[in-house]
């Protein structure tokens, strides 16, 4: 290791912005979900409760609902009038997974912030998180990638036409009310799967993201195609794999010379704990070099810059007339998936 640099002129500010963009982005989930419950509160009690628009933003929580306006857009060259921001998300978090890595997980995703938190918090708390072994490791995370087939197949299975059909049925058009719906009418059994989940993400890392989430399943096999790598120098690495200890994907930082895996998220937090100058780096190509300012502005205009065009053009609120909802919203519970 002589003649190497071994420490880093500098502070690293990349957990700092990635934090900002964490908070910022869950705060605006919590405001967008306080809007909509007022929004169907209203309408269930028969206007007794205060009025307040729909939030298109909203539709983000429903991605099937978006493959399947993106099939039709994809097969007809119109996007579809009822849940269009669901789809302008699902393309704008696409992008983004192109571009930068899995970023939309860990900059973006209201329930990755939350599951670093309860895995940070069972750190702090218990000193250490636990790794699974190996063989099921490897096998549970299988798992997501399964459940996006299963999606992919039922949303690639369905015609043109019946996607219309069933997105303009009662069930469809309130699809997001019924989502509220779930959590806020807890079933033992759901209450019990998402208790576990909880204790689980406390131990384990990630555990929802790492392994069962079909979300992250697909961005993650998008940023296969992202010009975006981790990158190490082997001539600059001092070889106290730190990296690989600090990759919440529990990736052999340490060991690699670009890391091309699809479990990476881009959060940056090997850069931000390396000691050794010029040893790792976000890059795109071999040289170019990305700052986290530069990613965090990208990852900025790019959500913006999809969202703002998207409402330029009218393509992102459900122009559904309140009749309609003041119809279906309080009988919700007697419409079922087909």
């Amino acid at each position: 290791m002589a003649g190497k640099a071994f420490v880093r002129a500098g502070l690293d500010r990349s957990q700092r912005i990635r934090w900002a963009f964490q908070a910022a982005f869950l705060l605006l989930n919590i405001w967008i979900g306080v809007e909509f419950y007022l929004f169907v509160r209203h309408f269930e009690t028969a206007g007794a409760t205060v009025y307040v628009d729909r939030p298109p933003g909203v539709e983000g929580w429903l991605p099937i609902a978006a493959l399947m306006n993106l099939k039709v857009w994809l097969a007809t060259g119109e996007l579809p009038s009822l849940h269009p921001a669901g789809v302008v998300l699902l393309v704008a978090f696409l992008a983004i997974s192109f571009l930068w890595r899995k970023a939309f997980c860990s900059w973006l995703c209201p329930v990755g912030t939350v599951s670093e938190w309860l895995w940070r918090t069972g750190r702090q708390t218990f000193r250490r998180n636990f790794q699974l072994p190996r063989w099921a490791d490897i096998s549970l995370r299988s798992l997501k990638y399964a459940l996006l087939g299963l999606f992919l197949y039922a949303v690639g299975s369905m015609s043109v036409v019946e996607i219309r059909a069933f997105l303009d049925g009662p069930y469809g058009v309130i699809a997001d009310v019924k989502m509220l719906n779930f959590f806020r009418f807890l079933g033992v059994t759901a209450a019990v799967v998402l208790g576990l989940l909880l204790i689980l993400s406390i131990f384990v890392q990630n555990f929802w993201c790492r392994y069962l989430c079909p979300y992250g399943a697909m961005v993650g096999l998008v940023s296969l195609l992202s010009p975006a790598r981790i990158r190490r120098s082997p001539e600059a690495c001092i070889d106290c794999a730190k990296c690989a200890q600090a990759c919440p994907a529990l990736l052999p930082v340490d060991k690699l010379i670009t890391v091309r895996s699809a479990e990476c998220t881009g959060c940056l937090e090997c850069v931000a704990v390396c000691p050794a100058a010029g040893a790792l780096w976000m890059s795109a190509g071999k040289r170019r070099r990305i700052p986290a300012w530069a990613m965090a502005a990208g990852i900025a205009v790019l959500f913006l810059g999809v969202v703002g065009y998207a409402r330029w053009t009218g393509h992102w609120t459900t122009e559904i007339p309140a009749r309609v909802y003041g119809e279906l919203i309080p009988r919700a519970h007697e419409f079922s998936h087909p």
